[in-house]
């Protein structure tokens, strides 16, 4: 994460990757005959996309329980997915991202949408139908309103009361109660910005902050954020750190037999998603032979400052960091009342030197999405500790849907686990309790010092 960047996209809400394992269930007679053409009509299901495709373009409808709206009338795979769509049978369609942790696929329709007719397609402002394709979107794909507590179903008869006026103030009231960071609303006509997650984000990273450094903007926020960077910096590293030159990862000594790697961010390493993992791979080669060279057995990660990116950056990340091949994480996405079948990631050791020394992982309230796949990925490791906070709790890949009204829509459809089963979505992935120390306190800001750091230090000095 850029310490520039805003509250709004703290954590990378609207990631507009949106990648799952789509298995659709047919009887032998819905089958539709093979064809070896890719133009026509494509679902898939479990996020409620169409793609309808011709000789002239492709365009991405969001289908729900009540309508269908244009996602992009002009589509493009190869920006959305980052590879283009390729025809592996005459009835399936697949991209296959590399920065993703599954493929896309879809199963060709026999007709055209009901829903997606021409005449059909819903383009208004009208306050009651935007209101009916909302609460219709989060009913048929949402995942998660028995792990966030919310009846849902209650809330349709507030179709009655929205009007023009307060229709934005009564969808922030609903998508605030899921306490979701990849869930949010997106109106850039109307200035419309609303994330479910700020609220619940805010107050944890108040915990231990008091007076003046009350977090309460994103003025605020950046600037703690800048002044703990400079801290681990100045007091910690003795202003001897490497940087990438995208900004991402930055790493050093602390004395003269620990060695610290701070990775910001799960993306941004290459110029597009065709040599991201190139470019970062080229980096962690430099890293890894750093570390070899300092040669210390002693290592502190951070990745408190981390609000995501691609779960396929985590992985590789993490292969430097193994000592055998290990299941990762295991993810699948909703399909009407259950799930899609499970995908799972394996990661194996990469690289010509992984280290395995004793390693803390620190962790914290904006330790989101994809950095959260990386703890995920590290964890269980029996040379790793975890040090810090519980991390934000959000890991699915946010789905995308349209309004009527244009406005955009983010909402979590997909669950992961770790390599035991385990689900963390709401609550995070955090360190025993005697391992904890918050990211900003008011002890820390008033003596210049960095807790977790010091926590780490403190347990490696064992």
């Amino acid at each position: 994460m850029n310490s520039h960047i805003s509250i709004k996209n703290l954590k990378r809400y609207f990631l507009f990757l949106s990648v799952i394992l789509f298995m659709a269930c047919q009887s032998d007679e819905d089958q539709p005959q093979p064809e070896k053409t890719i133009n026509g009509f494509w679902l898939a299901k479990d996020k409620g996309y169409v793609i309808e495709i011709t000789d002239k373009k492709k365009v991405l409808y969001g289908v729900n329980s009540v309508g269908c709206t244009i996602i992009e009338d002009n589509f493009v795979p190869e920006e959305s997915f980052g590879v283009a769509l390729a025809l592996i049978g005459p009835n399936e369609l697949i991209a296959e991202p590399r920065l993703s942790a599954s493929n896309i696929e879809f199963r060709r329709l026999l007709n055209q949408n009901d829903f997606c007719l021409p005449e059909q397609i819903a383009n208004t402002k009208d306050p009651k139908i935007n209101f009916d394709h909302f609460w219709n979107i989060f009913n048929d794909y949402y995942a998660f309103f028995e792990t966030r507590k919310v009846n849902w179903s209650q809330y349709k008869s507030l179709r009655e009361q929205v009007t023009s006026e307060n229709f934005y103030d009564t969808l922030e009231g609903l998508v605030l109660l899921m306490e979701d960071g990849h869930v949010g609303i997106d109106d850039e006509a109307n200035n419309i910005a609303i994330d479910a997650g700020s609220p619940s984000l805010f107050s944890r990273l108040n915990s231990s902050l008091s007076g003046d450094l009350i977090i309460e903007s994103g003025e605020d926020y950046n600037k703690l954020y800048n002044q703990k960077l400079q801290t681990i910096a100045s007091k910690y590293l003795n202003n001897k750190v490497e940087i990438d030159e995208n900004g991402k990862i930055a790493w050093g000594l602390i004395g003269d037999d620990i060695a610290y790697v701070n990775i910001l961010s799960m993306e941004g390493y290459g110029s597009n998603a065709k040599n991201e993992l190139e470019t970062l791979n080229s980096v962690l080669d430099k890293i890894m032979s750093d570390l070899k060279n300092y040669g210390v057995s002693r290592l502190i990660i951070d990745v408190r400052f981390n609000g995501g990116g691609y779960d396929m950056v985590s992985v590789n990340i993490a292969s430097r960091f193994l000592d055998e091949e290990r299941l990762a994480f295991s993810k699948k996405a909703r399909l009407g009342d259950g799930f899609t079948k499970g995908t799972s990631i394996n990661m194996t050791p990469k690289g010509d030197f992984q280290f395995t020394g004793d390693i803390m992982l620190l962790t914290s309230p904006l330790t989101a999405s994809a950095a959260e796949v990386f703890t995920l990925c590290m964890k269980d490791l029996p040379y790793v500790t975890m040090i810090g906070d519980n991390t934000n709790g959000v890991f699915s890949d946010i789905l995308t849907h349209t309004l009527p009204n244009g406005a955009l829509i983010g909402l979590s459809n997909e669950v992961y686990s770790d390599a035991n089963g385990e689900v963390f979505e709401a609550i995070g992935v955090g360190p025993s309790e005697e391992n904890r120390a918050p990211l900003f306190s008011n002890n820390d800001f008033i003596n210049e010092k960095d807790r977790g750091i010091d926590l780490a230090i403190e347990i490696l000095n064992k």
